[in-house]
């Protein structure tokens, strides 16, 4: 037995080679560590410096190209919940042929239900695919006529490559109107006025395909109202052209090729990028010429929406809502508001605002269109003593639901013109009895709403 125990070096060789293996394999795990961590280190060092090279030498409006492009590839707002299928669509219709090109009938038809155009109106471009020029426009106009020095005789309205058209302004002689035009660019919700939500321009095009087969589509439409915000796809061609009725239904003619662009809004595009703060809103003017001086306040922002809780009675509840406009550069025409709240499903009562209902979800109402009666308050001022409105809504309380706890007297969601309003924080909120003893009590229950700052307001 004791033989069994007898070291003969062989073990303590076995051992020592066992303890030298296991050191190399240490060394090489941590090589590998240090090598790793240098990576790291120098990979964190090289994009560091590349960020603060791009901050020093690379302009705002490369920065927001940048994050226009980011934005092509995650969510950055274009999707509205309160009116998922709203865009403006742009419809191409080639009426008739001529010796060197065709003449169409362009129309935009804004199917959104609460954003709209105000003054200065939509400008919508796009870039020619072969050499084309616009002879003339009938409704509208090129901004510009460009170089079209290779005309001798006949000279086109405008030989761009990239032209621009805008609408003519109310009063444009008789002879150069067409039907829906000539509204100073001003484009109307849906919801609000379907009347006004559509316009139109004739262009015709020469230098360009006379036939389906050889004439080629407009690239890259472009469209803006009159700021960045609205971004447009291809242009897609439809297999059933439009078909026209004419006024007195007697007879029906078809456009020979139609195609339609479809365009969709985003905030984060329309803001640029801005804060919603003083700088963002007294930088001067524009590029587009527009300029925006807000009132100094606590907020900086150019709207307020002020809800106001204002009465408690035993069935019922009454708020005050009053809008006022702290821009001291900027009128509001054809205005509107939108409020969620899951009691708008038992208003009723409203004074001094128009209102419909727009159901997002289907059966479920608790969206409110808001917005003035024409020629009263349709027309919101610059900042000022006369630069608000306002209106009352009363509402029938739901035992089951009605809480004046944790901020439900609330709305879910404010926009002013389409554009989302910032709410206060949910710790802001005010904690209040639910019901009164009295028949009605009176408590001021402030909410104050700003509206995102957008230069183009």
């Amino acid at each position: 037995m004791q033989e069994l125990f007898v070291d003969d070096g062989n073990f303590q060789k076995a051992l020592l080679k066992f303890y030298m293996n296991h050191l190399r394999a240490i060394c090489l795990l941590e090589s590998l560590y240090f090598l790793f961590f240098f990576i790291y280190a120098f990979s964190t060092f090289l994009w560091f410096t590349v960020f603060f090279i791009h901050l020093l030498f690379f302009s705002e409006s490369k920065m927001f190209e940048m994050k226009a492009f980011m934005c092509r590839h995650k969510e950055c707002g274009a999707y509205d919940p309160l009116d998922p299928t709203g865009n403006i669509t742009i419809r191409w219709d080639v009426r008739s042929w001529v010796p060197d090109g065709y003449v169409a009938e362009v129309s935009l038809f804004n199917y959104q239900q609460y954003r709209h155009i105000q003054p200065p109106g939509w400008k919508l471009g796009w870039v020619w695919s072969k050499k084309e020029v616009i002879w003339y426009v009938q409704g509208g106009q090129a901004t510009e006529q460009g170089d079209c020095s290779k005309f001798k005789e006949i000279i086109p309205h405008s030989c761009k490559v990239n032209p621009e058209i805008v609408d003519l302004l109310p009063g444009a002689p008789y002879n150069r109107q067409r039907a829906n035009c000539c509204k100073g660019g001003v484009l109307s919700s849906l919801a609000q006025d379907p009347a006004n939500a559509v316009a139109s321009f004739e262009v015709s095009v020469g230098r360009s395909g006379t036939t389906t087969k050889t004439l080629e589509l407009p690239v890259n439409f472009t469209l803006k109202a009159p700021g960045p915000g609205y971004t447009c796809g291809p242009a897609t061609k439809l297999d059933e052209p439009t078909k026209f009725t004419t006024p007195d239904g007697s007879r029906k003619s078809q456009a020979h090729m139609t195609w339609t662009v479809t365009c969709t809004y985003s905030q984060f595009l329309a803001l640029r990028g801005n804060s919603p703060y003083l700088g963002s809103v007294m930088n001067g003017q524009d590029k587009n010429g527009l300029a925006s001086l807000v009132q100094c306040t606590t907020h900086m922002c150019p709207i307020r929406v002020h809800w106001h809780v204002k009465a408690n009675y035993k069935e019922y509840w009454r708020v005050k809502i009053t809008v006022t406009n702290f821009n001291y550069g900027m009128n509001y025409s054809q205005w509107n508001l939108v409020a969620q709240h899951p009691n708008f499903n038992s208003l009723t009562s409203i004074t001094s605002f128009n209102y419909t209902a727009l159901n997002p979800y289907g059966l479920m109402n608790d969206t409110a269109l808001l917005w003035g009666i024409r020629h009263y308050n349709d027309y919101l001022l610059t900042a000022g003593p006369d630069g608000y409105v306002q209106s009352e809504l009363l509402f029938r309380k739901d035992p089951s639901t009605f809480t004046l706890r944790a901020g439900w007297a609330f709305p879910r969601r404010v926009y002013f013109n389409g554009d989302k309003c910032v709410t206060p924080p949910p710790d802001a909120y005010p904690w209040l009895p639910n019901a009164s003893t009295k028949s009605t009590i009176s408590v001021i229950v402030p909410l104050v709403l700003w509206m995102l700052a957008n230069p183009y307001f």
